[in-house]
């Protein structure tokens, strides 16, 4: 049964976006067309911390809320993608990121209480490359890049098909 209007879900997530040369990098990986597989495009690639999934218009100021106070005084981290794309459940090509599971931590700690559990655990970050039915042999394609992140985002994915919308609706920034 669908929400009632004035109970409008979005589809959200805790995220870092990968900066410019992150970005131009997997945008280098082969991307051959395959049956079945779904190429993503640059503008949705982000590093989920938590995938929050359909949540409540009206959870949206909470989560914020708690979000700031539990990233308060939170320094940068330093992550680095790769080494290889991986495979995930055969349904997701995936550029693994690491260095972020005490950040992604924090994230669940902040958000738990709010927006109970959606989405399989333990955490792993991945940049999400393409999805579908995805062949094995489109993994293990060499990827190698490092950053430092400097913000957290709470997102909400209001894409379509073929039209990528993801819009920050609050940013957290990490400061030293």
């Amino acid at each position: 049964m669908p929400p009632a209007y004035d109970q409008c879900v979005t589809r959200l997530s805790v995220a870092i976006r990968p900066p410019a040369e992150v970005i131009a990098a997997l945008a280098g990986l082969p991307r051959l067309p395959t049956p079945g597989v779904t190429w993503s495009a640059p503008e949705s690639w982000l590093v989920k911390l938590r995938p929050l999934g359909h949540v409540p218009e009206h959870l949206v100021e909470p989560l914020a809320t708690a979000l700031a106070e539990e990233l308060e005084g939170v320094p940068p981290v330093p992550c680095v993608l790769g080494p290889v794309t991986r495979r995930l459940h055969a349904q997701w090509l995936g550029a693994p990121v690491t260095g972020l599971d005490d950040l992604a931590s924090l994230v669940f700690d902040a958000t738990v209480g709010l927006v109970p559990v959606t989405h399989p655990q333990p955490f792993r970050a991945d940049v999400v490359l393409a999805r579908g039915r995805v062949p094995a042999a489109l993994a293990g394609q060499p990827v190698d890049a490092g950053w430092t992140v400097d913000a957290v985002a709470l997102v909400a994915d209001r894409s379509a098909p073929a039209r990528p919308n993801m819009i920050d609706l609050a940013r957290f920034p990490l400061t030293r």
